[in-house]
């Protein structure tokens, strides 16, 4: 097995784009915790910028401690049931405190973000998010959006109200039906995913999607796939070209070599019954 640092390969690219005045979106990665997040800000001057900082920051924080405690590279304590857990405990609680933060402080009133988690742990990864930033996946030449939308565009699509071309002009692209620290519940969506050697994995605020359709950021991706870095510096580049007239945040991953976690003769014995 390898190390995550060794296996995972994690950059990550942000721009303010060519219209707004400041960058509101976070961005943390680390191979060596496996894991990567994005936020998206929104709210009044700096706002967005505040709680997009807060998600990031303190779930990037409360993992690194959760992943170095022990016993926490088993086996038991890696199955997705527990990750799960742990994502939904500590994005709440994330919540609760930009949610806190803005009832408490007016400058702050309205303040919330989108999210996205990815999380590599056992050859596998979890997925949670909020919002209209996204998680896409290139495998063995075919790109896919996993994540689905919280917006009011998605839902409109899903009753079949307006076309996937309509779609691509509409005015409505902005409206979140799902956002952290907006209200003091959250409902966060989470799936599990497998990972292969050499997937990648693209984690994007609507800086991104808005500016490119699925087809060029595919394509960028492919093209550049072999160096990380330059892919992710070109598809803000790309956005920018188009119009930037949002803020631009990327985060590419891509598995490099296997990272199970060590299991004994029982552990091994139970995963064959089940």
């Amino acid at each position: 097995m390898k190390k995550l640092a060794d296996a995972l390969e994690m950059v990550t690219a942000t721009d303010p784009g060519l219209v707004r005045g400041q960058n509101e979106d976070a961005v943390f990665a680390d191979a060596g915790l496996g894991l990567a997040i994005l936020a998206d800000g929104m709210g009044g001057y700096n706002a967005g910028e505040v709680a997009s900082g807060m998600a990031t920051t303190l779930l990037a924080a409360n993992f690194a401690q959760f992943m170095a405690a022990s016993p926490m590279r088993d086996a038991e304590s890696m199955r997705a049931e527990v990750m799960h857990q742990r994502l939904l405990a500590e994005i709440s609680a994330v919540n609760t405190a930009i949610f806190q933060a803005a009832e408490s402080q007016p400058r702050y009133a309205g303040m919330g973000t989108t999210l996205v988690v990815a999380c590599f742990y056992d050859n596998r990864m979890s997925v949670a998010h909020l919002g209209d930033s996204r998680l896409y996946r290139l495998r063995g030449g075919y790109f896919e959006q996993l994540t689905k939308d919280h917006s009011l565009l998605q839902e409109q699509l899903d009753s079949g109200m307006i076309s996937a071309e309509e779609a691509r002009y509409s005015l409505n692209k902005n409206l979140v039906t799902r956002a952290l620290g907006v209200d003091a519940m959250v409902e966060t969506e989470i799936h599990d995913y497998d990972v292969q050697l050499d997937d990648i994995f693209l984690l994007c605020s609507d800086g991104l999607s808005d500016m490119l359709d699925d087809t060029e950021i595919a394509l960028a991706v492919q093209t550049l796939g072999d160096n990380l870095a330059l892919a992710a510096e070109h598809l803000v580049q790309m956005a920018n070209d188009n119009g930037g007239r949002d803020n631009i945040s990327v985060i590419l991953v891509r598995v490099r070599g296997d990272y199970t976690v060590s299991r004994g003769w029982w552990q091994k014995l139970l995963a064959r019954l089940k």
